[in-house]
């Protein structure tokens, strides 16, 4: 039986049924939260739902879950993953102390890490919706959450990127040819990873091959991932084709999961052949962090299996499920879903905040692919906004797409050109190994600059290609 919470905004009160009615009026305006019907109705609704919020103890979350974990596995793996002991030293504390507490600058950077695990997502996201956004930048920048693979990614003063080179028919000289673009940038050190436009075993195959021979022609310390199926990119990795990194969109609901076509055991085997396949790999890999998982705020209302819980703290549980995968990279595509979820500039800047916090704070090496589609109120600067604000917070990774503009998913996002202009204005630099192969292969000059000619260090790549 959920109880029942009061809030009170001047003269006015309002009854909250369970802590899933909670969260969902306490969180900041969104159009998906709207469209599901399970908004606040007034900004003095919110304002007592927050404030009721920040009266709850961390232990309600545990003796009223929002979802029963009879009904879905995602809560029942929430339930089973955090750190019990730890948790038994905040259970008394309320999600208005906590927010104190993240806030408070006695508290170190390990002791954040150490809250970030004892917390079930719900609690993150609860605290998430108690914040402005300054509040959600400061804490995230205080927490660093490095990843190895064949880069290493996340430390202070270091912005990764994905080279994003995708082609609207797959062609995979057209896939190259923005990859080498990328490279001359000074992109590709989180991942040179491609959407395919068709979920095909043998495209796949093609595209991944290709993107190896280049990348152990040239010798770049980096990895490569074709961003189709868990099930297609398994079926090459059984014909014989090397895998970095497998892909997986994934969601906060059993349901929502079971709409991409996975189940969590399906993650867990899938993470475990490609670690086997490792083992046994000419390539060298710093470590068994083999996962890369997409998310997203409104990707379970837009399944229909959201089960009247709000889009945020959705998404809280989609990392939760990601920590237990120990991923390389996590990436919030905040503005793709569109504007039916979140509307505006303002909405998707705030989205891409909270995803980043509760990421950050959940123990996850969080990237954004800062983004809008092309019916949004949005435009290039309010990509520029949220961008700096999240490099500030210490994003470990952004999206490298030629020109900002993908051609084959139809939507803007950031640029090579963008993630140069972050690096001089904030002075990061690309991962250690990819930094020196800049340097090496003609790049970037010894202090890390870019140079202005490399006509033969492109010639040099080219030859590289298969």
């Amino acid at each position: 039986m959920q109880p029942i919470y009061q809030g009170q905004c001047g003269a006015e009160r309002f009854s909250f049924h369970g802590l899933g009615d909670l969260l969902a009026k306490a969180n900041e305006e969104k159009s998906g939260d709207q469209l599901a019907g399970i908004a606040a109705e007034s900004h003095r609704q919110r304002i007592a739902a927050k404030k009721a919020l920040a009266d709850c103890r961390l232990s309600d979350f545990l003796d009223h879950p929002i979802l029963s974990d009879q009904d879905d596995d995602v809560t029942k793996l929430l339930l089973d993953s955090y750190d019990r002991t730890k948790f038994e030293t905040l259970r008394s504390i309320t999600v208005g102390e906590l927010r104190e507490l993240l806030l408070d600058d006695r508290t170190s950077a390990d002791e954040l890490k150490s809250i970030g695990r004892a917390i079930l997502p719900e609690i993150a996201a609860a605290t998430a919706k108690l914040m402005s956004n300054k509040d959600l930048v400061l804490v995230a920048s205080r927490i660093r959450n490095v990843s190895r693979l064949r880069t290493t990614i996340g430390q202070p003063g270091v912005l990764a990127i994905r080279i994003q080179p995708n082609h609207p028919s797959d062609d995979v000289k057209g896939i190259l040819l923005s990859t080498m673009e990328g490279l001359a940038y000074g992109c590709g050190d989180a991942v040179i990873g491609v959407n395919p436009a068709t979920e095909s075993v043998e495209k796949v195959s093609d595209i991944l091959t290709a993107l190896y021979q280049l990348i152990d022609r040239a010798e770049i310390p980096t990895q490569a991932c074709c961003l189709a199926h868990i099930t297609t990119q398994l079926a090459c990795l059984q014909r014989g084709v090397p895998i970095d990194l497998l892909f997986q969109s994934i969601a906060g609901t059993e349901a929502a999961n079971r709409s991409f076509g996975i189940t969590l055991a399906m993650l867990r085997e899938g993470r475990e052949a490609v670690i086997d396949s490792h083992r046994h790999s000419s390539r060298s890999y710093a470590g068994e962090q083999v996962m890369y998982f997409e998310t997203g705020q409104g990707s379970a209302l837009s399944a229909e299996a959201h089960h009247g819980i709000d889009q945020l703290t959705l998404e809280a549980r989609a990392y939760g499920v990601a920590r237990t995968l120990d991923p390389f990279l996590v990436n919030s595509v905040v503005g793709f879903i569109g504007p039916e979820y979140l509307y505006d500039e303002r909405q998707i800047i705030r989205a891409g905040l909270e995803d980043h916090f509760m990421g950050k704070l959940l123990g996850l090496p969080m990237g954004c692919d800062v983004c809008y589609t092309n019916h949004a109120d949005a435009d290039q600067n309010s990509v520029e906004n949220l961008m700096i604000l999240l490099a500030t917070a210490g994003c470990n990774f952004f999206m490298g797409v030629p020109g900002s503009d993908d051609v084959m998913l139809n939507y803007q996002s950031t640029s090579y050109h963008d993630a140069m202009m972050l690096r001089r204005l904030l002075g990061l630099t690309p991962a250690p190994e990819f930094a020196q192969w800049l340097s090496h292969f003609g790049f970037t000059s010894n202090d890390g600059l870019m140079l202005e000619d490399t006509q033969d260090s492109l010639q040099r790549l080219l030859a590289c290609c298969p």
